[in-house]
């Protein structure tokens, strides 16, 4: 055998050494590629994983969700007595009146007009309360010290005619300096037996009472010009201490300018206990009582609310002829505010008044006696810094979602509560933690949310509260009163439309802190607050031209006779057209029963005592009236127009109404968009991975986009959107979305291990 050249080896070796670097530098960058190849897989599942939680719950979860919602409103409608209102109606305007009359020599006049009006003012009182009511009378006729008899009283009466014979012997005569003994005719007044809820006194005079701290008159002009000076040592002060615990309305009605500054003292009195108290324009003191009252309703809202009697001065001048109307007006205004302060009381007590009335009614959950203060914020609102709000919730919950009105959209709301449409939403808030505003039960707080430049309220409870199921009512509630505001906008025409704000009911997600806790959230309103109406017959009046006010009169008349008698929105407040809290009142005790502001019928014959119909409801051809209300016969209007299409703005948390023709649209983010949330959509882009089959790749998707959907949205890019709607295999948003992610997930898997082979 030949030797092998000694260079042959050489070669050999340096081939086989040049093979195994080779070799392994090829080894090595495999293992890079695996290495990089199982990052990108990891940080592609990571992606995965993390838009699906931003994507929300499944449409199949959402749905079972909203089911079970459902269900634990039936339940707790279940588990909650059917409240009993009736008589709530009559037990309220059942009235005791009293006539305060100054009886000295210049006051012939107002006695005669007393005694020839009674019976009809009587008369006119149980005809507004359709006859239901109670009215006693009780006269306290006053003239000065000197005079004898100084004071004539007789007691409460149902008798008119035992009322017109005391009248009738009652002189006008006596009184020898201006002023006169108002304060011994007030504390006779108080010594009546009052038994009524509604009580009212009806004061007629034309001069101050002694002391100069309640007229202008001079020293010289008042004999017993010393607060206190006079025989009976009274003062104002307890007197209407008195007054005021008593719940006693007070109405003035003035002659001339010489009661003026007593109006205003007396008001001062009142107003603590309730902002409606009013002064006339042609008082002296009307600029600095509109101070006060301003002053009063802004502390109101930051500090607890009480339901206190109303102090009221109207303009009787000379004749006398307006006499009989106004104490029709003063008794109708004053059994109102009796029904806000019992609902209010029930709801903290939960007893039963010894007629019979179950009081759990919650007419204006702000207004009670034993409020706890909180702290309130006391600067502006610093909405675009996010810092500035310094606490962050995770909450869960609900919104409403109907964004397109059809033709049959409130007839199915109307015939049953599942036909008003909700939607499961997820969200991450930014709030203030010391609230800016509070009522008895609730407090608000300024808040943002994670991906809107939108302002919002997160409303919550101080103690106790409320559960998701009854807000879920309440919310649906306000939904079913934005369908009534659509169609009666479109009927009643651009100048009068209305709208309802948006309400979301949520809660701490499970397994934070307080997740218990539930809570509302709704657009901030910017502007002034103005009560049109309430729901137990109060009526503003301050501006009855003002168009929201003619409109938000008619809307709660429109409600009634849409809806043939089976509903009755009202307690409309809110800032010109937007409004907000409405009450809604049902003819079948099972609709709304979580509400506490629901009356049923007696809501009915609340609102029809006080409303009078207004060039609107004329215009819109409503036939119902108070009229039927005693007769219990009903004629409402037959025909209704077939509404077009009308749309609300696609986000949830939005739903402010849109004329379809000036809606803002995008394929890129289907839906209705309103002026303020269109140019948010494109404000928050980021790309995602799209979960249909085949090679992954990315598509714009907007964060406010996502929030406004509730957190729930599509996975898939725009284009297999498409294809799936050609190929008729488009499925509910996210439904597959889950299944889809992780066969991704398995589809990237199997690409990658073509790197190990």
């Amino acid at each position: 055998m030949s030797k092998v050249p000694e260079s042959w080896a050489s070669a050999s070796t340096l081939n086989t050494s040049s093979d195994i670097c080779e070799r392994l530098d090829r080894l090595e960058l495999e293992r890079d590629e695996r290495r990089r190849a199982a990052e990108e897989k990891h940080a592609i599942a990571e992606r995965l994983k993390r838009e699906s939680g931003a994507a929300g719950l499944s449409a199949t979860e959402a749905k079972l969700r909203v089911m079970q919602l459902r269900r634990d409103i039936r339940a707790a409608g279940a588990m909650t007595p059917r409240r009993s209102t009736v008589g709530l109606f009559k037990a309220v305007c059942s009235t005791d009146l009293l006539f305060l009359i100054d009886t000295t020599g210049s006051m012939a006049a107002s006695i005669h007009a007393a005694k020839e009006q009674v019976k009809s003012i009587v008369n006119d009182i149980q005809i507004g309360f359709f006859n239901e009511t109670e009215v006693r009378i009780a006269v306290v006729a006053y003239k000065d010290h000197s005079d004898k008899p100084n004071i004539q009283f007789l007691d409460f009466t149902n008798s008119v005619d035992r009322v017109k014979s005391f009248i009738s012997g009652l002189a006008a005569s006596g009184g020898l300096d201006a002023p006169e003994d108002v304060l011994g005719g007030i504390r006779q007044a108080l010594n009546a037996s009052w038994q009524q809820q509604t009580k009212c006194i009806i004061h007629i005079a034309d001069a101050p009472p002694h002391g100069n701290t309640l007229h202008n008159l001079g020293a010289t002009a008042d004999d017993y010009s010393t607060p206190g000076s006079e025989p009976h040592k009274l003062t104002h002060g307890p007197l209407l201490k008195q007054m005021i615990d008593l719940k006693i309305n007070y109405a003035l009605l003035r002659i001339n300018q010489t009661t003026d500054r007593m109006a205003f003292t007396f008001f001062q009195e009142y107003v603590q206990g309730s902002s409606d108290c009013k002064l006339l324009k042609s008082n002296i003191y009307y600029s600095q009582a509109c101070d006060i009252a301003a002053s009063s309703r802004s502390s109101y809202r930051n500090s607890k609310h009480k339901a206190g009697p109303l102090f009221q001065e109207f303009e009787l001048g000379t004749s006398f002829s307006a006499l009989r109307h106004l104490v029709v007006k003063v008794v109708t205004t004053s059994a109102s505010r009796t029904a806000v302060r019992l609902s209010a009381s029930g709801s903290r007590t939960g007893k039963t008044s010894k007629m019979g009335v179950t009081k759990n009614l919650k007419a204006i959950e702000e207004d009670e006696d034993d409020a706890e203060d909180t702290q309130m914020e006391t600067i502006a609102p610093v909405w675009e810094t996010r810092s500035w709000f310094n606490e962050t919730l995770e909450v869960e919950g609900f919104s409403p979602d109907i964004e397109v009105h059809g033709a049959s959209t409130l007839e199915d709301m109307m015939a049953h509560d599942d036909n008003i449409m909700m939607g499961i939403t997820e969200l991450t808030l930014y709030k203030r933690s010391r609230p800016f505003a509070q009522g008895a039960m609730r407090i608000a707080a300024y808040a943002r949310t994670a991906a809107s430049a939108n302002r919002f309220v997160v409303k919550s409870f101080k103690r106790g509260g409320k559960r998701l199921p009854h807000l879920a009512e309440d919310m649906r509630g306000q939904a079913l009163c934005k369908a009534f505001a659509l169609e009666f906008s479109a009927l009643s025409g651009e100048e009068h439309s209305l709208d309802f704000i948006v309400t979301t009911c949520l809660k701490r997600k499970s397994g934070k802190a307080s997740s218990d806790e539930c809570l509302s959230l709704e657009p901030f309103i910017e502007g002034t607050y103005v009560k049109y109406n309430n729901n137990c017959g109060y009526v503003n009046e301050d501006d009855p031209e003002d168009m929201f006010n003619r409109a938000a009169q008619a809307f709660s008349h429109f409600t009634f006779e849409r809806s043939k008698g089976h509903f009755l929105v009202s307690d409309l407040q809110g800032v010109g057209k937007l409004l907000t809290d409405p009450a809604i009142h049902t003819l079948d005790p099972e609709r709304f029963k979580l509400s506490d502001t629901n009356l049923g019928k007696e809501g009915f014959k609340f609102f029809f005592s006080t409303h009078v119909c207004n060039a609107l409801c004329n215009k819109l051809g409503l036939k119902s009236n108070a009229s039927m209300i005693m007769s219990n016969k009903y004629e409402f209007r037959d025909n209704w127009p077939i509404m077009d299409e009308t749309v609300c703005c696609t986000n949830k948390l939005c739903g402010k109404i849109v004329h379809l023709a000036s809606a803002k649209q995008t394929d890129q983010f289907p839906g209705y968009w309103c002026d303020t949330c269109f140019p948010q959509l494109s404000s928050s882009i980021q790309k995602w991975i799209c979960v249909a089959p085949g090679p992954h790749h990315e598509f714009d998707m907007s964060e406010f986009f996502l929030e406004s959907q509730g957190g729930s949205t599509q996975r898939r890019c725009p284009e297999h959107r498409e294809k799936e709607v050609k190929d008729g295999s488009e499925t509910v948003v996210s439904a597959g979305c889950a299944s889809n992610i992780w066969a991704r997930l398995k589809s990237l898997g199997k690409k990658k291990s073509t790197v190990f082979k």
